[in-house]
């Protein structure tokens, strides 16, 4: 049976749109796979702490050489990096805080990523799906103002794409703060319209992953 590994980071709750895009992929995952299984980590409801010394010096130890302490240290990651490694496509919801992905994604991201293990073109994720959710409150796209400002599809595609060697998918939904910024509301219909494709990307790429891997 598939197994998807869906991660949440948004603040936002019911009003994310991250996580309403995240819902329509994979929901359209389980009426294709109802007997498959979801791996769920909601970040904000339930943060990861993030890596100290020992538990990022424990990952260059060989399991056999470990002490004790280390082994301890090390347990949380281990099962992050065994739940990477065992699904068989991955969801991540990313909006955009300040210009970056909020903390707690980024604790995740430092918990998998292990040079030797995850990380390379022979790492053990190479080639997974990975789809990202990557809202954003303004608009980056180019001729907007903010253009040349968006820093987490670049860094997301270094890290998923060209470090963990993940088939990494976007899905970028704009303008999501239009109805609650005064200043915005001209841009309710284009805010609308962007959502609005975003969760058909959402669906479609659920449609199609779902084929690819019961093929």
């Amino acid at each position: 049976m598939a197994t998807l590994l869906h991660i949440d980071s948004s603040l936002n709750g019911d009003r994310s749109v991250s996580r309403a895009v995240a819902t329509t992929f994979r929901n359209e995952w389980e009426a294709q796979h109802p007997e498959g299984t979801v791996i769920y980590h909601d970040l904000a409801a339930n943060p990861l702490p993030h890596l100290d010394s020992e538990t990022f010096l424990a990952g260059s130890v060989p399991a056999a050489d470990r002490t004790p302490d280390q082994h301890a240290a090390y347990a949380l990651r281990e099962q992050l990096i065994t739940e990477l490694e065992a699904a068989d496509l991955v969801l991540l919801g990313a909006p955009m805080y300040n210009w970056g992905i909020p903390s707690t994604l980024k604790a995740w991201l430092d918990h998998v990523i292990q040079v030797g293990r995850t990380a390379g073109p022979e790492g053990s994720v190479a080639g997974k799906p990975v789809t990202v959710v990557a809202s954003r409150g303004g608009g980056y796209g180019p001729g907007s103002p903010n253009e040349g400002h968006d820093y987490i599809h670049p860094y997301l595609t270094w890290v998923l794409a060209d470090q963990l060697h993940l088939d990494a998918h976007f899905i970028v939904p704009e303008l999501t703060l239009a109805r609650s910024v005064p200043a915005m509301a001209p841009l309710i219909e284009l805010a609308d319209a962007s959502q609005a494709r975003a969760h058909e990307d959402a669906k479609d790429r659920a449609k199609t992953l779902a084929t690819l891997l019961t093929a």
